[in-house]
C-alpha cells in the first residue's frame, strides 16, 4: 500500500487500484499511460488498471492517482452539443415516476452539463454523469429486445446515447439528431472526461453544432 492506496496484482502484468473520490479521470488516464513501462491503462468510475511489460513493473502508479484527486483537466473544447427530438417511448412513464410533466422532464434533461464517466457496453456508448437526481429512475424491469440506434436514454444516475440498434433496458427519452456516438471511420466520438449537453432539436440551430 502506497499513499493510502492498495495496488492489487491483476494477473502477472497488471495492477489494479480502487480510486478515491474526486479523481479527474482524464488527467489520471493521461498520467498512467505516460509512465515508463506501462503498455496501456483503463480508468473507470471506481477503479484504474494498468498493464505493463512483465520485465518492467512501473513506478509512480499510486502517486499518479493521488495527484489526480481534485485535478481539473481542461481541453479548451466546448461541450459536445447533441440535439434531441424528445419522442421517446418512456418519456411519459419517466415523467409519471418523477411526479413531473413531460415538458419538465425535458427541461431537466437539457438543463445540466454531463461528463463522460466511462465508455463501454458497445463501441461508442458513453455513460454520462450529471443527470438531475429527480430523473434518476431504475432500468426497465423487462429490457427491450431492440432499442433503435441513436436513442437517448436514462437509467439510474446516467444518461446515454445508443450508437447502434441493440437490446437495452434504459428508459427512452428521445432520439439524437445529426449526431452518432460512433463513426465507422473515426471510431468513438466520446472520450473519457468529455463534457456533453443535450439540446431540444428545435433549439439546436441556435447553438454551435456538435464536434
Amino acid at each position: 500500500m502506497r499513499n493510502g492506496l492498495e495496488l492489487q496484482p491483476f494477473g502477472d502484468a497488471a495492477l489494479r487500484a480502487r480510486l478515491p473520490d474526486d479523481v479527474d479521470a482524464r488527467s489520471l488516464l493521461r498520467a498512467l499511460r505516460s509512465l515508463p513501462g506501462v503498455i496501456d491503462a483503463v480508468v473507470t468510475e471506481q477503479h484504474a488498471l494498468v498493464t505493463f511489460d512483465p520485465l518492467r513493473r512501473p513506478e509512480g502508479v499510486a502517486e499518479a492517482i493521488v495527484a489526480s484527486v481534485g485535478a481539473q483537466a481542461s481541453t479548451g473544447a466546448l461541450p459536445i452539443a447533441i440535439a434531441v427530438r424528445y419522442d421517446g417511448e418512456d418519456l411519459a412513464s419517466v415523467a409519471a415516476a418523477a411526479g413531473l410533466a413531460p415538458r419538465e422532464v425535458i427541461a431537466l434533461h437539457t438543463a445540466g452539463e454531463y461528463v463522460v464517466a466511462a465508455v463501454g457496453f458497445m463501441p461508442g456508448f458513453a455513460y454520462l454523469r450529471g443527470l438531475d437526481p429527480r430523473l434518476s429512475v431504475p432500468r426497465r424491469s423487462t429490457p427491450r429486445p431492440r432499442v433503435p440506434a441513436l436513442s437517448v436514454a436514462i437509467a439510474g444516475p446516467y444518461s446515454g446515447v445508443y450508437p447502434f440498434a441493440s437490446p437495452g433496458g434504459w428508459n427512452l427519452l428521445g432520439t439524437a439528431v445529426g449526431f452518432s456516438p460512433f463513426d465507422a471511420t473515426a471510431g468513438a466520438r466520446f472520450a473519457l472526461g468529455d463534457r456533453v449537453r443535450f439540446v431540444p432539436a428545435e433549439d439546436a440551430q441556435e447553438l454551435q453544432g456538435p464536434r
